[in-house]
């Protein structure tokens, strides 16, 4: 799909990526004497960090639900669509990357939760760092991370593990992400970054109150809690009061275009219009999820039930990474990427959960009548026991130091929920019969989901985006009419000439017919497309002055695909830098249209034309097959451009900018009566007209 081509570094707040991994291994590679081209490195190396994509997802998984989850995550992740999209051989794109990095630090961040291992700490702060070199995307982890430190402490789970596994994180963490110079200072002064540092402020507070709790009598606890309670609110309120100084004097208040994209699924539509335009930035639908992540989008609700039993630091941190990439998923399309493995690793933990259930009640079944309920019983004795002999320690346990209670609470927990919960477990038998059809039901389903990845592998995501397929009951037909251009255009025009399209042919046209473009997808000057978008809108006379004081020779359209389709984000951004372009006059009662009804400015502007010229000739009625209907103006000629070339299925066109001496020879011919003073003071008023006001 050619709209929505790596426009996300349009957005400089997401331009992380100029630390290209490719090149650091190909140099690595060349250091060790293994001689591969960069080429090769390039094409190999989304595959091989897809597969360390899901060694990572086991790691993560293990460490929530067990080793049997993990392996059935690793393997859901293997071929989930989603990651495939970004992951195929040859997909140069640095979120292939970027996904296995935010699940290694997702797995250290857990890893030393469970822990309380100074190690894993450093080495998450490592991971978090490798993963703002690779991606802008960074910021979902420093703001997931204090989210679910924040309800730990909340709900009563602050421990001195939570402490560990955070407070370097956020220290370590973001000295080495300022060390990266397209982040430097924004990784402590924007908006994004905020919320690791409050709960940073919080978790101190905390642990200095616990800390307080251990060494003075009740009495003497409560005037130090109303102490520090004080001190701490007013040192939040110092640092509320610093923040809001510092992002009072950005009209966005310190959020980036990026995150109020996010936050506000309304805010690019309404006020960045060129990020909006973008197909991977629309909203999805149903069909988008059925087609990236299957049946897990069924299996997740069973994964989040299975986390709660039992629950605990791991599997909440599980439950709030998938809520909230099933929220960021439902406004932007393309993060659908960071949903796939939050769905690989819950349908995972609910697949073994339930073949944990339905394998055990066959054993149960077959092999074990006659002693298992006698084990039952005794392990339900032993619960019971188990339940009366707890209140017992903990009386006890109130005479010894507080701390040396907080640390054998931690550990007796760490110890009965797992007895507890594998008695649960040994409890729940289902009948032979149920218990062999739904083993039955969950090899099917799980038979349907390889052969949907396997169809979206070959179908969607292998086949190269330039050239189109569509299939009939005659068989495959191919439209190569891209190649077909852009091989017109690198042997039909001199070096030098300048083609004006939309940005997302920019970079395949310079790639592919050697030739310099206007906009491409690497232009940041909002103004520079808006200019290309106003005389996409424009009337023909218009356009033609705006191209010419641009220096353009050739305008490049796609016509059946792409570009009638995408009209109107060209009104709205032009519109945005240039008042006169007003997008109510391209609509008829609100509805965009090119039939009969369609507007005269829609009929009259450049785009139309360009599209439409001569189509009638194609059927002899001008039919659009793409949108079903036929066009409003089919018989009308141009005057300042001239068709140089249309491919074979007229799906782009190519015209060429007339001269203006030979428009102007014209009409001094009309007017030879006219002095030649006055004329050549009307020629050099209208150079000198600007265009656009």
């Amino acid at each position: 799909m050619l709209n929505g081509v790596d426009m996300r570094i349009l957005d400089p707040d997401s331009s992380t990526e100029g630390l290209d991994s490719n090149m650091v291994i190909h140099k690595i590679l060349n250091s060790l004497n293994i001689p591969l081209s960069v080429e090769t490195v390039c094409v190999f190396t989304a595959p091989i960090f897809s597969a360390f994509a899901s060694w990572a997802t086991y790691l993560l998984t293990k460490e929530v639900k067990g080793a049997g989850a993990g392996l059935t995550a690793a393997a859901l992740l293997a071929m989930v669509p989603s990651y495939i999209s970004r992951s195929v051989a040859g997909s140069y794109d640095n979120e292939a990357v970027a996904i296995f990095a935010l699940i290694f630090t997702f797995y250290l961040y857990i890893k030393t939760l469970n822990t309380g291992s100074l190690f894993y700490a450093t080495l998450n702060a490592i991971a978090y760092f490798y993963m703002v070199c690779s991606w802008g995307g960074y910021t979902f982890i420093i703001n997931l991370i204090p989210m679910h430190v924040l309800l730990c402490i909340v709900t009563g789970r602050y421990s001195s593990r939570l402490y560990i596994a955070y407070a370097p994180l956020v220290v370590l963490g973001t000295l080495l992400a300022s060390l990266v110079p397209v982040v430097g200072f924004n990784a402590v002064m924007t908006s994004e970054h905020f919320a690791s540092f409050l709960v940073f402020i919080i978790i101190h507070v905390v642990a200095l109150v616990y800390y307080i709790k251990g060494i003075l009598t009740p009495q003497m606890f409560k005037v130090a809690v109303t102490l520090v309670v004080s001190v701490g609110l007013i040192v939040c309120a110092a640092v509320l009061a610093v923040l809001i100084a510092l992002v009072a004097s950005s009209p966005t208040k310190g959020w980036s275009g990026r995150s109020l994209s996010l936050l506000d699924p309304t805010y690019a539509s309404k006020y960045i219009p060129i990020i909006a335009s973008v197909s991977e930035h629309q909203p999805p639908t149903w069909p988008s999820y059925f087609m990236d992540i299957n049946v897990l989008a069924f299996l997740v609700p069973a994964g989040i039930i299975a986390c709660f039993l039992p629950l605990s630091d791991a599997s909440s941190f599980a439950v709030l990474y998938i809520v909230t990439s099933v929220y960021f998923s439902g406004v932007m399309v393309r993060l659908m990427l960071v949903l796939a493995p939050a769905a690989c690793i819950m349908s995972g933990i609910a697949l073994s959960e339930a073949f944990d259930v339905f394998t055990r009640s066959i054993k149960f079944q077959l092999f074990g009548a006659t002693q298992d309920p006698q084990v039952n019983a005794g392990d339900t004795s032993n619960v019971a026991q188990n339940d009366v002999v707890k209140p017992e320690k903990s009386e006890d346990s109130l005479k010894e130091r507080s701390s040396r209670k907080s640390k054998k609470k931690e550990k007796e927990n760490v110890e009965t929920v797992p007895l507890v919960s594998r008695i649960e477990k040994r409890l729940l038998v289902l009948p032979l019969e149920a218990s062999l059809i739904a083993i039955f039901l969950l090899v099917l389903l799980g038979a349907f989901y390889v052969v949907h990845c396997v169809w979206a592998a070959a179908e969607a995501y292998s086949a190269p985006s330039i050239v189109l397929t569509s299939r009939s009951h005659d068989g495959l037909h191919v439209f190569d009419d891209f190649r077909e251009a852009y091989a017109w255009l690198r042997h039909n025009t001199d070096v030098d000439d300048k083609v004006a399209s939309w940005w997302d042919y920019g970079y395949q046209t310079t790639a592919m017919a050697n030739r310099t473009v206007i906009v491409d997808n690497n232009t940041w000057n909002n103004t520079h497309i808006a200019t290309v978008g106003t005389a996409m809108s424009s009337p023909e006379k218009a356009a033609w002055e705006i191209f010419n004081l641009l220096d353009v020779k050739y305008v490049f359209s796609c016509v059946w695909s792409d570009d009638i389709n995408k009209f109107l984000w060209m009104v709205r951004i032009g519109g945005g830098v240039f008042p006169h372009i007003k997008e109510p006059d391209y609509l008829r009662d609100g509805q965009y249209r090119i039939d009969s009804q369609a507007t005269p400015t829609m009929l009259n502007c450049l785009m139309y034309k360009l599209s439409y010229y001569r189509f009638v000739e194609t059927d002899g009625r001008g039919f659009d097959r793409v949108r079903h209907t036929e066009i409003g103006k089919k018989y009308f000629k141009l005057t300042h451009f001239e068709e140089v070339f249309t491919t074979h299925h007229w799906m782009v066109r190519i015209y060429k900018l007339k001269s203006p001496r030979n428009r102007i020879r014209g009409k001094t011919k009309k007017s030879k009566t006219k002095s030649t003073s006055t004329s050549s003071s009307r020629r050099s008023g209208a150079r000198k007209k600007n265009p656009w006001h």
